[in-house]
């Protein structure tokens, strides 16, 4: 039996009406953009400041991998959050090894229940498919459903696994999980049923579909009904020209969520059009009666997609998905057209800018990284859905340049090229970015990749206030208790949410990834570590390493 690994936790007892309190609460934070759609909490009484040295209004902090891209997810006492292979640094097991991790924690204490290491991956791609192993792990926000997690790895797999690991045995019909967390070319670990994880199914993206991923794999997997959805994270190759290595590829598909069978792909030619990849994740609201599936394509425009009813319809797969709407998120003036012809997509990258530079060549038109420059975009962040209307960003890969974002108000009741007719409202005044928005009473918080926050009208889009936090910003903002809470790549801050902008508190600190609320605690990944913050009125009985 392999060694039983000891990550560090450092706990703050729970009195005997806090740890009731916890109990009873049932506002879990299961998904992407969390239960309400928008990435708003109901629950309350959260802290508008702690302090992780003297441990205040901290219940407790878990160390894990060097770095998480995916917001945690919360349900029925569960932790589950992506982050790099370094959370499994203690377990001899994958000593040398590369790649993710899913990590499954207990909600009252921290401790670790189960762990999936999921390996880097080199095998079963499309030829010059360009995946860069950056020590980034599993990017995928997870998602809950019932008695099972639904996550995409970093090798583009999409997993189905049991919310309880291997404890309650090896279910369904995967069951070579010792191979899988062993990685390519080694032999099968030692299971160990107290501390790994359970996988039922596996729905291999490349090898099924041919998909070339490009960097990485990042998309959280929707959940309606019977049927999954998910980005493929088809995108540009090694050595390609600027557009999909396997333009034929989905870009986004349906799965039978409790087969793992394929059932349908988008039909708008997505990946002939993509820029770079589809990263994005889709979300969901009903529309007139009926669920719509929101979707920022890599190609700059928002679909909405009829969603599939019961198990996936009748006829054979893959089926296609009927396109309600299509709205071009790139004002026409950010285009630049020359010539009739599109903008060159890489004139706004840093990159070719300096390497311009040293050979002494023109770079009037190129990006110089001071965020005038325009230009398309790509959708990164996930559209939300409010009372009617869908509220998204464009952006760009962070290494591809600063410069001119949209966030535009789309009317989600249309049907067709809405680009003209769906729209609301647009504000320009905002850099790239890769934020899906919060949204509550009445306001729209925003956050630009430059690292500044907005705070918007929904219904007109008037600016009420905006902060310079000073350091890049991934991940997406979260408003709850009266609070907007940031999480920057190097900060971590707390305002007042309001049409008044005032600043609770900021700290040092900070990651990729943004925080969530569930059951009156914000989680938030900083520095390595899974923080619970809580407004704590308990007393510490120890720290302790377990």
């Amino acid at each position: 039996m392999a060694k039983r690994f000891a990550p560090l936790v450092i706990r703050i007892g729970l009195g005997a009406n806090a740890a009731l309190a916890l109990a009873a609460a049932t506002a879990d934070w299961p998904n992407w953009t969390g239960p309400l759609g928008r990435n708003a909490a109901d629950t309350g009484a959260l802290p508008g400041e702690f302090d992780r040295s003297s441990r205040q209004n901290i219940r407790w902090s878990v160390r894990l991998g060097e770095v998480a891209f995916g917001s945690p997810a919360v349900s029925q006492g569960k932790i589950f959050i992506g982050t790099n292979m370094a959370a499994l640094r203690d377990d001899p097991r994958f000593e040398g090894l590369d790649g993710g991790v899913l990590v499954c924690l207990d909600e009252v204490t921290g401790s670790r229940l189960w762990s999936l290491a999921t390996p880097v991956r080199t095998e079963g791609y499309p030829e010059r498919t360009h995946m860069i192993h950056q020590r980034w792990g599993l990017c995928s926000s997870p998602t809950v459903d019932g008695e099972r997690v639904y996550v995409v790895t970093n090798g583009n797999d999409l997993l189905c696994l049991d919310v309880e690991g291997l404890r309650n045995g090896n279910d369904g019909p995967f069951q070579d999980e010792a191979a899988f967390m062993a990685g390519e070319g080694r032999e099968p670990v030692t299971l160990n049923p107290e501390m790994d994880g359970d996988i039922l199914w596996r729905y291999d993206i490349p090898r099924e579909l041919e998909v070339a991923p490009h960097d990485v794999a990042s998309s959280s997997v929707l959940v309606h009904g019977n049927v999954l959805y998910a980005a493929t994270s088809n995108g540009i190759g090694e050595g390609s020209p600027v557009y999909a290595l396997n333009r034929e590829a989905p870009a986004f598909v349906a799965i039978d969520k409790g087969s793992g069978t394929y059932l349908a792909r988008e039909g708008v030619s997505l990946s002939e059009n993509l820029f770079h990849a589809q990263w994005g994740s889709a979300t969901k609201a009903e529309v007139g009666g009926e669920t719509l599936i929101f979707l920022g394509g890599n190609d700059g425009v928002c679909y909405a997609f009829e969603a599939l009813s019961g198990s996936g319809g009748d006829g054979p797969a893959p089926r296609q998905l009927v396109n309600r709407w299509r709205f071009d998120c790139n004002p026409p003036h950010y285009q630049r057209y020359p010539n009739g012809k599109p903008i060159y997509y890489y004139q706004g990258d840093l990159r070719v800018y300096r390497n311009k530079v040293r050979a002494g060549e023109p770079v009037e038109a190129f990006n110089s990284g001071d965020g005038n420059f325009v230009g398309p975009s790509e959708i990164l962040a996930s559209p939300v859905f409010h009372e009617g209307r869908v509220y998204v960003a464009t952006g760009r890969d962070p290494l591809h340049g600063l410069g001119r974002g949209a966030l535009s108000c789309i009317d989600a009741t249309g049907s067709g090229d809405i680009s003209e007719s769906g729209l609301v409202w647009r504000y320009e005044n905002i850099g790239r970015s890769m934020s899906t928005v919060a949204i509550a009473d009445g306001l729209v918080y925003a956050a630009d990749l430059a690292g500044r926050v907005y705070c918007l009208d929904a219904k007109t889009g008037a600016l009420h206030w905006d902060h310079d936090t000073g350091h890049e910003i991934w991940g997406n903002p979260l408003v709850a208790d009266g609070k907007v809470y940031v999480n920057t790549r190097h900060s971590f801050w707390v305002f007042a949410a309001g049409r008044k902008k005032e600043v609770l508190f900021s700290s040092r600190g900070g990651s990729e990834t943004g925080p969530i609320a569930a059951n009156g605690a914000v989680y938030a990944f900083i520095r390595g570590q899974l923080w619970a913050i809580v407004k704590k009125d308990v007393e510490d009985i120890n720290d302790e390493d377990r």
